[in-house]
């Protein structure tokens, strides 16, 4: 293996970035070879050199539909099969998972990303490090840290503090890096307290380095450096894309001007190098097979490409991927499944045209797609409303505003810091945004008209709705949480019918479900479910899958009951996390505050009884702490059941979330099968970050343990009592700090913090 030694100066800087978009810099001189990124991460986007073409591969089920999961196992598998296409075309990093938290569902990326919960991100993030990486190809945990909205994600400052920044937005992150080992790490464009990622040595030194022991690289976001010198001194190893030797010699200046210690460039180059080494373990370097068989832009793979991709078994996968993600989130009077008699009406353009991933760089060109007609060829049908795809990861919005009878005065205006291309692409989106808000066009009401005398001849209707892809798209956040106008206008319509209505969803994040949602008997949420989802999607429809999704993301009643509302997306370029550590699930819980659906909800076509609940301290000191119960499958067929474990501190010093995740099982059960679920929890785990020690504290007490079927829906409680840590210094009582000394302003006087709150019965008497 070669080292930093080997190299000269000019060497060691071409090495720290890329020679173009997609490849590192090569040193031919000591056969040092380029490496080659693609983007993920719920597909391979290798790229062509042609704008928005790429080689064909797999599209699985997006992140916020793996999240929906809850299995580890499912996405190792996933994400394995996806290293495995990388490889087939000479892929060396794939750019994922993404473990960002879902501070708000208006996010416009939050289809890239699993959850609102850290532990449920950071576990599915860390089965689909260890899968990729298990043949040999490597990943990129991104975006670090705190890069929660798309408007000036390229310059906003998120101030949050030290507390909410562990406990939330760093939390999935460290679980990763200390458990799964990625290869590489994206920094984020954002800036952390008025500084940016990529610059930030705190974050990508003293955090990740130092605290966490990471050894891996850390590559840039495109474009995301700033600074390449102050990046480099902070810790970011690798700049993407290439500056064609602008930056390398900015190193090079630095170093020989004594501006910059030569014994950091070494630092990264090592760790370059050791990439290096992992992609290409032995002699031979390996361009991709299919690659090697010729594929021109535009072109499809021929047959034996195909064979090499195992493009059959790897579509097989996407649809139990799709299947195992699907959340039944309301079945009234057990409308599904469906009867195989029943005269069904199928409504909505996405049943004819899939909706299965969000816009961005996340595309992938699917082999192959799959729509929910064709497994439905006995069904009545109707559109329902205008749907103008372009192909699998584009609309033609044009064509869309159109068929409303709007136009698209382009003025030029809009975002800076943009290509014209990305400006222009925004400006429309945000047209058609405007005209999906309503008032409704002639040609929606028509649409409308044609699908209510369809549905009168049904026994039931199925409508496919959910959100157009340009709703959901990389460098843009969401302005609403509602359907389109026309969609939700239909459904009401529909419901107006006497047959049962049953809806099903594509979105890649949270929606609203006013004024609609009590007109339907059921609802599937589908997510974005990939190519094969619409298989998936019939097969759950009819029975074929019992549903085991469950949401990992709360559905709120309105957008302004969010986490976080008042201050998205930021003033003046900074935006504040004043809600601290309450996010999703944990905000609604301590504001009591009705939702639509709580994080972890999700029902079956069986029952399940939980019983026998065991909390065992293994270890007082120590923090040790196993539970247990047992789960019965108490219905008719065999069914999937995610038990979830919560853990909450009702007599902490500080304000604390009612209850956080702090496990979680998928179990498998026969009907009438029961089995024993464990959970072994640490002190971490009844902990939270003490910014007055700055690490963190087990506060000895009285904790409760709750054991259930999602958020807010515990089956079985229990308390159990811990002591203080006894690696942190006990608190120190707040009247000890105050030193108070009284005087003759205060004789008679309770002391500041002496003072007792009258209790409710006090006041009442």
């Amino acid at each position: 293996m070669r080292t930093e030694m080997d190299l000269t100066l000019e060497e060691k800087a071409s090495l720290l970035s890329g020679h173009d978009d997609w490849f590192t810099e090569a040193v031919d001189r000591l056969g040092i070879p380029a490496i080659e990124v693609g983007d993920g991460p719920h597909g391979l986007r290798k790229e062509t050199g042609v704008d928005m073409v790429w080689v064909p591969a797999t599209g699985f089920p997006t992140a916020s539909a793996m999240g929906a999961s809850w299995d580890r196992d499912l996405v190792r598998r996933v994400a394995a099969a996806i290293g495995e296409e990388a490889r087939a075309e000479g892929v060396q990093v794939v750019l994922g998972p993404g473990v960002n938290m879902k501070r708000s569902p208006l996010c416009g990326r939050n289809f890239e990303y699993f959850s609102e919960d850290p532990l449920l991100s950071g576990e599915l993030g860390i089965a689909y490090v260890e899968g990729i990486q298990s043949v040999g190809v490597g990943s990129s945990l991104k975006h670090f840290a705190a890069n929660n909205q798309e408007i000036e994600r390229t310059r906003i400052s998120v101030e949050a503090d030290d507390r909410t920044l562990r406990e939330i937005y760093l939390a999935a992150f460290e679980r990763v890096v200390k458990t799964a080992d990625p290869w590489t790490i994206m920094c984020s464009y954002n800036r952390l307290r008025g500084v940016h990622a990529s610059e930030n040595h705190w974050l990508l030194t003293t955090v990740l380095r130092d605290e966490w022991g990471y050894d891996g690289v850390v590559v840039s976001d495109w474009n995301a450096v700033h600074h390449r010198v102050r990046a480099l001194a902070a810790g970011l190893d690798l700049e993407m894309p290439g500056t064609g030797g602008v930056t390398d010699k900015q190193i090079i200046d630095a170093v020989r001007a004594g501006e910059l210690d030569e014994r950091i460039v070494d630092a990264a180059v090592s760790r370059v190098l050791r990439l290096v080494e992992r992609a290409y373990p032995g002699p031979e370097l390996v361009h991709g097979p299919i690659m090697e068989l010729g594929v021109a832009p535009g072109d499809r793979l021929s047959d034996e490409q195909l064979a090499l991709l195992r493009a059959d078994e790897h579509h097989n996968l996407a649809r139990e991927a799709a299947a195992g993600c699907i959340t039944l989130l309301r079945n009234e009077n057990a409308v599904l499944p469906l009867n195989p008699d029943q005269r069904v009406a199928v409504i909505g353009a996405f049943a004819a045209h899939a909706r299965i991933q969000g816009g961005g760089s996340s595309g992938v060109d699917p082999t192959r797609v799959d729509n929910a007609l064709d497994f439905l060829p006995e069904a009545l049908y109707a559109p329902g409303y205008v749907h103008t795809p372009l192909d699998a990861y584009q609309d033609d919005l044009d064509a869309y505003l159109a068929a409303h009878d709007a136009t698209f005065a382009d003025d030029g205006t809009g975002p800076a810091r943009r290509s014209a291309a990305l400006a222009r692409a925004l400006r429309l989106a945000a047209a058609a945004e405007r005209v999906a808000a309503g008032p409704l066009s002639a040609r929606a009401e028509s649409l409308i008209e044609d699908a209510v005398v369809v549905a009168r001849d049904a026994d039931v209707i199925v409508v496919f709705a959910g959100l157009p892809l340009a709703f959901e798209q990389e460098a843009d956040d969401r302005t609403t949480l509602a359907l389109p106008a026309d969609q939700a206008e239909l459904l009401r319509r529909l419901g107006e019918l006497p047959a049962p209505l049953v809806v099903v969803l594509s979105n890649g994040a949270a929606v609203t479900m006013d004024p609609w949602h009590d007109r339907a008997d059921a609802i599937v949420e589908a997510w974005l479910p990939g190519q094969a989802g619409a298989g998936a999607v019939v097969d759950v429809l009819l029975g074929r899958v019992n549903p085991s999704g469950k949401v990992a993301e709360t559905f709120p009643l309105a957008v302004e009951d969010t986490p976080g509302y008042v201050t998205w997306t930021g003033e003046r370029g900074t935006v504040l996390y004043g809600e601290g550590v309450f996010i999703g699930y944990r905000w609604y819980d301590a504001l009591r505050r009705p939702v639509r659906y709580p994080f972890g909800h999700g029902l079956s076509y069986t029952s399940f009884a939980y019983g026998e609940l065991d909390v065992d301290l293994i270890d007082a000191a120590a923090g040790a702490v196993r539970v247990s119960c047992t789960v019965t499958n108490t219905g008719r067929v065999a069914g999937r059941e995610v038990v979830q474990l919560y853990v909450g501190d009702p007599d902490a010093a500080v304000r604390r979330p009612e209850r956080e995740l702090r496990g979680f099982e998928k179990v498998a059960l026969e009907p009438g099968e029961s089995t024993r679920v464990v959970f072994e929890l640490s002190s971490r785990d009844f902990a939270y970050w003490d910014v007055a020690v700055d690490d963190w504290r087990r506060e000895g007490g009285e904790f409760t343990i709750e054991v259930g079927a999602s958020s807010r829906d515990p089956r079985l409680r229990a308390t159990i009592e811990l002591p203080d840590d006894p690696r942190i210094a006990p608190l120190v009582p707040d009247e000890a700090l105050l030193d108070f000394k009284p005087s003759r302003f205060t004789e008679g006087h309770p002391t500041p913090m002496s003072q007792a709150i009258p209790s409710v019965d006090e006041q009442e008497h």
